[in-house]
Formats: C-alpha cells, sequence, structure tokens
C-alpha cells in the first residue's frame, strides 16, 4: 500500500472549564508540566522558541512557535525534523465555562512506514494530552498518563 499523502492526525476533547483556563494550561508550562512533558523553557509566545522536556525518558525537542491567539488558537512547529511538522489547537467555547479543544498535527515526514509510525504516535499521544489536561482542569487530578504510557523509558 502506498500513501497518496501524508496523514493529517485531528483530536479533541470537552474540557469543563472556561476557556480563558483551559488556554493558559497550554501556554503555561508550570501547568502543562503537570499533564504533559515534565520541563518548559517558558511561555508559548508568537516568534519565540521554547524547549519541552520529557525527563522520565531523557527527550527534549525545541519547539518554534508560530502563533498564539489568546483563548482561541496555538500552532506550534516541531523543529526536530526538517521541514518541521506543525501542530495546531484551537478553542471554541461552548455553553457555559465548558471549551472543546482540538489538537491538529500534519506534515509528518518519510516513508510509509514512517508516516503511519508517526500519524499514530501522534494521535495516541495527543488524545492522552488531551485527557490529563481534562483530569487535571476538571477534577485536580494528575494521571501521569505520559509517564505510565512507556514505563520502561520512550
Amino acid at each position: 500500500m502506498e500513501i497518496k499523502s501524508a496523514p493529517v492526525v485531528n483530536t479533541g476533547m470537552l474540557i469543563r472549564r472556561p476557556v480563558a483556563d483551559v488556554f493558559e494550561a497550554f501556554v503555561d508550562p508550570e501547568i502543562t508540566s503537570k499533564f504533559w512533558f515534565t520541563k518548559g523553557s517558558g511561555r508559548l509566545e508568537a516568534g519565540k522558541p521554547v524547549r519541552w522536556e520529557w525527563e522520565m525518558f531523557g527527550i527534549a525537542v525545541d519547539v518554534r512557535v508560530r502563533t498564539v491567539d489568546a483563548d482561541r488558537r496555538i500552532v506550534i512547529d516541531w523543529t526536530d525534523q526538517d521541514p518541521p511538522p506543525t501542530v495546531e489547537w484551537i478553542f471554541t467555547p461552548r455553553g457555559d465555562g465548558e471549551v472543546f479543544v482540538e489538537i491538529t498535527n500534519s506534515g509528518f515526514n518519510g516513508n510509509d512506514e514512517a508516516l503511519v509510525k508517526q500519524a499514530l504516535d501522534s494521535m495516541g499521544g495527543f488524545t492522552l494530552v488531551l485527557a490529563g489536561a481534562k483530569a487535571l482542569l476538571e477534577h485536580n487530578i494528575r494521571l501521569n498518563l505520559i509517564a505510565d504510557r512507556y514505563p520502561d523509558g520512550h
């Protein structure tokens, strides 16, 4: 089977918190580190590079922040590949104190096998990130989903 075009991964989750709180959880590494990476070099600001670390795996990645539209949208590029894949978060308020967060990852590189692996890893990873954010923001519970996904190392 030959893949005709690179896959695009899309996942989403309703989080029962005001959009400003949910958006802040993704731009402030002090909060994000409670459900995704363990350390971030700074807040997400358009045009500013940041470094995210997963200390339990000995992994770090530099990220280029392209867009930060308060309470609406974040766009970043992973800079560990050439050309860099893009991740976009869209925050859509729904009702009283709820927001639907949609994450799209595109621009995967490589042969067919690599494209499929990257897309599947991305879908699983970002679904876990959203579930962890939901648990933290709605119930103040740290599920440790990312670390527990690979207990023997990544």
